[in-house]
């Protein structure tokens, strides 16, 4: 059962990560379906740069600037072009299928993997929960804190007080002074920021490379998760755990019985789409989530 319990925590670090780098841009107005790109992208680069400089944490550097890079990208086409937020998101979790092989293959030869690193991030050791669970890489431990540093930056801060206005009425907050535009970059920024951190994890922080489409749709799953935790901190917390917890359960169970495994796989998809059948009608998006904004239009013509 401790096995359990720690690799569904691990297993649910880079569901937390994206999640709450989703509730940033959400928040704002900005739909972004892209967490899943943002995510290969921040493993890949995580991974190649770790491998080229022989220090993990430079890796989780560049995978947080890589991840913010793409995520502005997906800003501004929604935000100044006021393109369709979901096809931005489908053309960029595409370009992260293609880019990093490519990029692999013309780096190290091979379109499957990047090379081990050498040194992946180290497990930090806290006594009183090292004696629990064990220990964790120090993503896990960024998750965790993220979760409150969220919660208080969204609810207790003046960004967060317009970062919520943009995502309810984008008009009323210009109206009040607020530059809708450059808190919604800001917001888009910081998911690819989370997002990009949530890649390194699989790739240097999990493991010690970066291996073709591995985050296998977790992007997605840290979408569901947000929004069957209503958009809030503590909620995505909740449902990425859940989903971590399915997904250590699926892997315990391979291999047991006559069941065939690609059934078994399947379990924390299925969960995700039965979590968000029960969210239907009970979870209240932003009111202005994935309208575009145009300052001469008035709140009831946008």
């Amino acid at each position: 059962m401790d096995v359990l319990i720690a690799s569904g925590i691990r297993l649910a670090t880079p569901l937390t990560l994206a999640a709450i780098g989703g509730l940033f841009s959400e928040r704002s107005g900005i739909v972004n379906i892209a967490l899943e790109g943002l995510m290969l992208f921040g493993a890949f680069v995580a991974a190649t740069a770790a491998y080229y400089s022989g220090n993990p944490w430079f890796g989780v550097l560049m995978a947080a600037v890589a991840g913010g890079a793409i995520a502005h990208i997906h800003g501004l086409v929604c935000i100044k072009f006021k393109g369709d937020h979901i096809v931005s998101g489908i053309a960029i979790n595409i370009l992260a299928l293609g880019a990093p092989p490519f990029l692999a293959l013309a780096l190290f030869g091979t379109t499957g993997s990047t090379p081990e690193i050498g040194r992946s991030l180290r497990t930090w050791n806290v006594a009183w929960l090292d004696s629990l669970l064990g220990a964790y890489s120090p993503l896990v431990y960024l998750s965790w804190v993220a979760v409150p540093l969220a919660y208080l930056l969204v609810y207790r801060t003046r960004f967060g007080l317009r970062l919520r206005a943009c995502g309810e009425n984008p008009w009323a907050a210009e109206t009040a002074g607020v530059n809708v535009a450059a808190v919604r970059y800001i917001a888009v920024l910081l998911s690819g920021v989370f997002a990009g951190l949530g890649g390194a994890f699989l790739s240097i922080g999990y493991g010690t490379s970066f291996v073709r489409n591995m985050t296998a749709g977790r992007g997605f799953l840290a979408l569901a998760a947000l929004i069957f935790g209503k958009w809030t901190p503590g909620g995505a917390l909740l449902a990425c755990l859940l989903f971590g917890f399915a997904d250590a359960f699926q892997m315990r169970l391979q291999g047991v019985g006559q069941i065939p495994p690609q059934f078994v796989q399947m379990l924390p998809y299925v969960l995700s789409m039965l979590v968000l059948v029960g969210a239907v009608g009970r979870a209240r998006p932003p009111a202005a989530l994935g309208r575009a904004y145009d300052r001469e239009q008035s709140s009831a013509g946008g």
